[in-house]
């Protein structure tokens, strides 16, 4: 009868160190999955900026050197538009820091919380 008992036993803990062996497994499988998708999305949202960035910067180019063509002297144009981007710098350091902070850093945590159709906690 000790024998049934001690296999039982033996079983109960094989069992549970299976049980325990995939529940790691299944949390290190679901943080990379989060991982992923955070990178994923944080990516993508780089590369829309990137481009976003070189559009401005081309455009930028473009109007200084059509500023600086009706103001008669190219450098007044590149002055202008270099004005501009100071001013919008410094109203952003000053005034929207902390709102930009909070964007990404919300952006960031809709991201790992986000769950989709497909997941379950």
């Amino acid at each position: 009868m000790e024998d049934y008992k001690g296999s039982n036993f033996e079983i109960l803990l094989e069992r549970a160190e299976d049980y325990i062996k995939t529940s790691i497994q299944l949390f290190k499988l679901n943080t990379i999955n989060k991982i992923l998708k955070v990178a994923s999305a944080i990516i993508s949202k780089a590369f829309v900026t990137l481009f976003l960035f070189m559009f401005l910067f081309i455009a930028s180019i473009g109007g200084s050197i059509l500023l600086g063509d009706i103001l008669g002297e190219l450098w007044y144009g590149f002055a202008i538009v270099a004005a501009f981007y100071g001013i919008i710098a410094l109203v952003i350091a000053l005034f929207l820091n902390n709102w930009f902070k909070q964007r990404v850093s919300n952006f960031i945590l809709k991201q790992i919380i986000k769950i989709g159709p497909d997941e379950k906690f």
